[in-house]
Formats: C-alpha cells, sequence, structure tokens
C-alpha cells in the first residue's frame, strides 16, 4: 500500500508541476501569434476556447520550426565546410553562411516533410531562394 500512496504523490507533483506551467503560458507571448495558431487548428476542425492550449501549440510550434532551422543551418555549414581548397581562401575573408533550399528540404525531409525546391520555386515563382545566417 506504500507504494500506491508514492505512486501517487508522484502523480500529485506532475498534476501540480503541469498546471503550473499551463499558468506560466497566460504570461508568456509566443512568436507565433495566437491568432494564427486558432486559424489553423480551425481550419483542421479543431476549437478550443482555452487561450492556454492554443500558446502550447503555438510554443510547440515554435519548437519545431527552431529544431528544422538549425538542423537546415547544420547542413548548410557541412556542406560549406565541403568547399574545394581554393574557394576556402575565399570563403575565410566572407563568413556568411548562405541556406539554401537544399539545405531546408534536407532538413524537413529528416522530420517527414518532403519538399523539392521545385515545389516551393512553383507555388513562390522565385528563381531560388536562400537565407543568410552570421555565423
Amino acid at each position: 500500500m506504500n507504494h500506491n500512496r508514492q505512486s501517487n504523490d508522484g502523480k500529485h507533483d506532475d498534476d501540480s508541476a503541469l498546471s503550473d506551467f499551463l499558468a506560466s503560458l497566460m504570461d508568456y507571448t509566443p512568436t507565433i501569434p495566437d491568432e494564427l495558431v486558432e486559424h489553423y487548428l480551425a481550419k483542421s476542425g479543431f476549437q478550443c476556447p482555452d487561450v492556454r492550449l492554443i500558446r502550447l501549440v503555438a510554443v510547440a510550434t515554435q519548437k519545431f520550426v527552431a529544431e528544422v532551422a538549425n538542423d537546415a543551418l547544420q547542413h548548410c555549414k557541412a556542406r560549406q565546410a565541403a568547399v574545394v581548397k581554393d574557394k576556402r581562401e575565399k570563403q575565410q575573408k566572407d563568413k556568411r553562411l548562405i541556406l539554401t533550399m537544399d539545405d531546408l528540404s534536407k532538413s524537413l525531409r529528416e522530420v517527414g516533410i518532403p519538399v523539392t525546391c521545385s515545389d516551393v520555386l512553383k507555388k513562390n515563382g522565385h528563381a531560388f531562394l536562400f537565407f543568410v545566417f552570421n555565423d
């Protein structure tokens, strides 16, 4: 019976921590606006009047986007590290990292989102897309 009591105390601690976390979401303003999250949740058929849940989804989305961007940056660094030695001397002067669609596509594929450059090019009408990160 003592084991059950410890189990209940652990559950109470978990519930308390979850309640504290959800309460802290009321004071937090995520990068992704509540209205945007609500729009996409409603578009998928989910409606929730609880702002805490909306912000929880926003925080999870923000974390996902940050992880994908970081993975793409690692692909970019690996690609640029493989540059021929002649070009490396020029790279030393310019420390910018150029994140290409290929880097982003590889990162997205790793998390199960298949994206090809041609898909993006058709949708956006750009000849090619890139982001510049300063290291």
